[in-house]
């Protein structure tokens, strides 16, 4: 392995229990990648402990309403960011904006995002709910390329997670979560060790 590890910079509105799964893995001596920063546009978002206890540099910033598309201007300030802090990737972990701007244009081909269904379906907010309202049997989540569409990305890892009887939606999203931890952590290093390659829209992870 060189001696240079992947830079991750992760960007998170909320909890990021993505983002932490994510920084333990890179805690350990014989994974290929290190969290440089975490960006958040939330001063009170329970991602900034996570990095506070894992010495990670954290940056707020002041994008505006809560959702929705990023001002152009900030998300320049955030790709300058990841710049200066040596990152090679971006790792979107609960990061509740659509990305339009800089950040697609100076980081092309290597943000990756997190989603709790099995895409192409259920897009878009509340992904666990539009599945159990569908009714499907079996549902999921993928990591995958972002782009300019929303969650439109070439597909790097999904995984399945049955749909009980019982579930509802907060019982679902624990079940996808403990995959989503897994799944994120894989891509990061799959990443990390440049076996993603896209060929069209399909993403060959040897």
């Amino acid at each position: 392995m060189s001696a240079k590890r992947c830079g991750v910079a992760v960007l998170a509105s909320g909890r990021g229990s993505n983002f932490k799964a994510i920084a333990e893995a890179c805690r350990r001596e014989d994974f290929p990648a290190t969290v440089v920063c975490l960006v958040t546009d939330n001063p009170e978002a329970g991602a900034l402990e996570t990095a506070k206890a894992n010495g990670i540099p954290t940056f707020t910033v002041d994008a505006g309403p809560k959702k929705g598309r990023i001002p152009k201007e900030v998300e320049d300030e955030i790709a300058s960011i990841c710049e200066q802090q040596g990152a090679d990737v971006i790792a979107l972990a609960g990061f509740m904006r659509i990305l339009r701007g800089a950040l697609l244009d100076r980081f092309e081909g290597r943000i990756i995002n997190i989603h709790p269904a099995l895409l192409p379906s259920f897009k878009g907010l509340h992904g666990v709910r539009q599945a159990l309202e569908y009714g499907v049997k079996v549902a999921g989540c993928t990591v995958h390329f972002v782009d300019r569409s929303i969650d439109g990305g070439p597909i790097i890892l999904q995984s399945a997670v049955e749909v009980r009887d019982d579930d509802d939606e907060d019982s679902l999203a624990a079940r996808i979560l403990e995959q989503e931890h897994r799944i994120y952590v894989e891509a990061v290093e799959l990443f990390a060790l440049g076996k993603l390659e896209v060929i069209e829209r399909r993403v060959r992870t040897g």
